[in-house]
């Protein structure tokens, strides 16, 4: 069982009584002990910066570095730059963002952060205006101390074909809007883009045919703004993340994605203080790559964490990262040695490990569905088969009958052919992508089927 070391912080809460310093616990473990340990897992929010509980694993993510890869060119740049950054979701990018943002405040710079799926963008219905308008309201409300009397302006300007989208009650004695009565407007605006879908059409076709001239009036408020920054910052940062899980919706022989991120980039580019869009991990490997390379420059991806070599051999250098992730979410009630003994069971560890293909969130995902099959501690490895089969029942879904056969080849080659139907595979999750070290140059790209879809009937029936 349990010694007084790991679970002392218990010993007075449950009242339970000690005879040593390694005696056990009884009676059974309590509740609120795996309850501790399940919310440890939660699968859906980032590592704020500084977290003691962040692995860093650039070695097996093909030497990928948030900081080398993205913070250098704006600390050193005296002109403002646009980037991409790409990878699965769920695989780690708004960790390694907000690590950025912090890394970034610390070498005098203003960061305005966001996540633009929370209460600004519909990711299944996006545009480039739904963007704008985001990046307007952020902006507005991380610097209402600067004049905004650009934004009002233009607000003024238009009242007549905007009014109706105000959604509040607002009296003009001189159709200006001040600061809080802008933040509101445009945050109204965003609310209702991503949660009223009757509303979104009807906003677009107010906002779109200016989004020009919004963007030139932004930009006189972003220039007036960096001569104020907060604490003698020096540069203006905007970091929008999230846009990576846009869905792709075909439109003829392209997609939304193009249309955001191609068409528009002129604009995405064009915000007077340097930028960082997530973009879809799907867009960067497709016929559109170099495109999306003229327009942005590299476009810096945030691999998996490679459990597996390209020969379907264990890496153990990215198994043990992957334990010290476990192990930094539950410190305080564990030794280095406890993981596979006090926890999980070695056995049901090395699955969990394996099958979450090196995905983060994946792997926390698959740690709480485990802990819903106990009631005690280890986790059994049952209770992860358990898990994995439960995952299993819904991944199996998502590939179309024909595409099994395109993972089949994806598998034997660990190859990704440029057509949309390996790229919607890619943005899925059903495939993912690696990168492997190379001693003579850049880490080169590889990739696999999810392993907990290489177990189901589809894909072993497909020759």
């Amino acid at each position: 069982m349990l010694r007084k070391k790991a679970w002392g912080k218990y010993k007075l809460k449950f009242g339970y009584l000690w005879r040593s310093q390694f005696s056990l616990i009884t009676p059974s473990m309590p509740q609120d002990i795996i309850a501790d340990i399940y919310n440890a897992f939660d699968p859906f929010k980032p590592l704020p910066a500084g977290s003691d509980r962040y692995v860093e694993c650039k070695e097996v993510r093909g030497d990928a570095d948030v900081w080398r890869d993205l913070g250098k060119k704006i600390v050193r740049s005296q002109i403002s730059v646009c980037q991409l950054y790409a990878g699965h979701r769920g695989g780690g990018k708004s960790t390694e963002l907000l690590r950025l943002q912090k890394e970034l405040e610390d070498r005098d710079c203003f960061v305005v952060y966001f996540a633009a799926d929370e209460g600004d963008i519909d990711t299944e219905d996006a545009q480039y205006t739904d963007i704008l308008l985001a990046c307007t309201r952020h902006l507005l409300k991380a610097l209402k101390n600067v004049d905004s009397k650009p934004i009002a302006d233009w607000l003024s300007d238009r009242w007549h074909d905007l009014k109706d989208l105000a959604l509040m009650e607002v009296k003009l004695d001189d159709l200006k809007l001040n600061v809080e009565q802008q933040i509101t407007f445009f945050g109204k605006l965003t609310a209702s883009i991503r949660a009223v879908p009757s509303e979104r059409q009807k906003i677009r076709e107010k906002i779109d045919p200016a989004t020009v001239t919004l963007l030139k009036a932004l930009n006189e408020f972003l220039e007036a703004a960096k001569s104020k920054l907060p604490n003698g910052k020096s540069k203006l940062v905007v970091i929008a993340d999230n846009l990576d899980r846009i869905v792709p919706i075909p439109k003829g022989d392209r997609t939304n994605h193009d249309e955001i991120f191609l068409d528009r980039s002129e604009q995405l580019r064009g915000l007077n203080c340097h930028i960082i869009y997530t973009v879809p991990i799907s867009l960067v490997f497709s016929s559109q790559g170099n495109d999306l390379t003229d327009s942005y420059g590299t476009v810096n991806v945030l691999p998996m964490i490679m459990v597996k070599d390209q020969n379907g051999d264990t890496n153990a250098d990215g198994m043990e990262k992957l334990k010290d992730i476990l192990r930094r979410r539950i410190p305080h009630i564990l030794s280095d040695s406890d993981l596979s003994t006090k926890i999980l069971e070695p056995e049901a560890l090395e699955q969990l490990l394996v099958m979450s293909g090196g995905h983060v969130r994946n792997l926390m995902l698959l740690v709480q569905g485990a802990i819903d099959f106990v009631d005690d501690l280890p986790i059994t490895l049952v209770a992860v088969r358990r898990s994995i089969a439960k995952a299993r029942e819904q991944m199996r879904l998502v590939p179309e009958f024909e595409e099994w056969k395109l993972l089949r080849e994806v598998e034997k080659t660990k190859k990704l052919k440029n057509t949309d139907d390996y790229r919607q595979l890619l943005f899925n999750r059903s495939i993912l992508q690696y990168s492997a070290p190379n001693p003579e140059g850049d880490p080169q790209a590889w990739y696999d089927v999810h392993p907990i879809l290489q177990d189901t009937p589809e894909f072993k029936d497909i020759a």
